[in-house]
């Protein structure tokens, strides 16, 4: 019994560690969505929590992938960016 509470709580520990909470938020870049601030143009359609995917190529010619969530004030949040090159080995 006194093995199993080391592992109880070091599994504790690691699991609230898996938080999403705790990740940075991401800023925008040139070539955003939200770059310079949220668009004019209000996603009217689209229900609340879509994603929305966006690619460009950013200033030194890499792609970049981002994902944004549709917020319920119709606002985007930026909440995935991959940036990689243009044609992968």
């Amino acid at each position: 019994m006194k093995a199993l509470l080391p592992a109880a709580v070091l599994t504790g520990v690691l699991l609230a560690g898996c938080s999403s909470a705790d990740s940075p938020a991401l800023d925008p870049i040139p070539g955003s969505i939200t770059y310079g601030g949220q668009p004019r143009t209000k996603l009217t359609k689209s229900p609340v929590g879509s994603a929305v995917h966006h690619q460009f190529y950013n200033g030194t010619g890499q792609r970049v992938e981002e994902t944004y969530i549709l917020q319920p004030d119709r606002s985007l949040k930026l909440v995935r960016r991959v940036i990689g090159p243009d044609f992968p080995d």
